[in-house]
C-alpha cells in the first residue's frame, strides 16, 4: 500500500525519499507526528516527544522509523480509552505500550513517568512527568535537553545493547558545543560520563 510507512521504508529507493522529506520537515512520519500532537493537545494530555525526534528538535538530525513518547500513566490511560480507534491501534494484540498510527502504519511506542532508562533498574535517573521538563518547539512539547541528556547517558551506561545514546549525546555535545560546565545541569551520577564524553569530542581543553 502507498500510504503504509513500514512497506515504503522497506524499499531502499523510497525509503532515501522519505528521509529527504522527513529532514525537510514534511513527509508521512512529520505528517503522523503533527496529528498526534493535535489529538493529545485536544485531549489535554500531557505528552512529551522523546527518543530520535526529540533529537531532531533539538537541532541534530538523526533518521527515524517510529514516535517515542513519554506519558504519565494517567495519559497512557487516557490515550488507550480515547484515541485507540480514532487514529490508533495496539501495534500487537495485548499491547500495552505500542501502538501504530491507523493511516500510515507507523510506530508509536510510548514511555511513562517513573520507568528507568536503559537496563529498566532503578537508579537516580528516571523518566519525569512530562508536564515539569518540556519546551515547545515548532509547535511541539519536547523534552527540555538537559533532560534528554540525562536520560540517554543513564540508558547508554546500564544498558550494554543502548550504547548508540552515548554517541547521541557525543553529537549533541558538537551540536551545541556544549562544555564540561553543561554537567552540572545533570544528575550526579552521569556527570562524569558527560564529562568524559565531552573530553572526547573537544579533547580537555573544552570550553568552560
Amino acid at each position: 500500500m502507498e500510504n503504509d510507512f513500514q512497506a515504503l521504508i522497506s524499499k531502499p529507493t523510497a525509503a532515501y525519499a522519505e528521509a529527504v522529506r522527513f529532514f525537510n520537515g514534511v513527509g508521512m512520519l512529520n505528517d503522523a507526528l503533527s496529528r498526534l500532537v493535535h489529538d493529545l493537545e485536544a485531549r489535554h494530555i500531557d505528552y512529551a516527544v522523546v527518543g530520535a525526534i526529540a533529537l531532531n528538535q533539538h537541532g541534530f538530525q538523526r533518521l527515524t522509523v517510529d514516535i517515542d513518547l513519554l506519558l504519565t500513566k494517567e495519559g497512557l490511560e487516557r490515550f488507550r480509552d480515547e484515541l485507540i480507534g480514532l487514529g490508533y491501534r495496539p501495534a500487537f494484540d495485548g499491547a500495552k505500550k505500542k501502538f501504530r498510527t491507523t493511516n500510515e502504519n507507523i510506530p508509536v511506542d510510548i514511555i511513562t513517568t517513573g520507568e528507568f532508562p536503559g537496563d529498566g533498574l532503578p537508579k537516580p535517573v528516571v523518566f519525569p512527568d512530562p508536564a515539569d521538563f518540556t519546551i515547545v518547539i515548532d509547535g511541539v512539547k519536547t523534552i527540555t535537553l538537559e533532560k534528554l541528556i540525562e536520560l540517554k547517558l543513564a540508558s547508554g551506561m546500564t544498558a550494554s545493547d543502548r550504547l548508540k545514546d552515548l554517541a547521541d549525546v557525543q553529537e549533541m555535545i558538537k551540536i551545541k558545543h556544549l562544555g564540561a560546565q553543561f554537567a552540572q545541569e545533570l544528575d550526579e551520577s552521569v556527570r562524569a560520563k558527560f564529562i568524559e564524553l565531552v573530553e572526547s569530542v573537544f579533547g580537555s581543553n573544552d570550553l568552560e
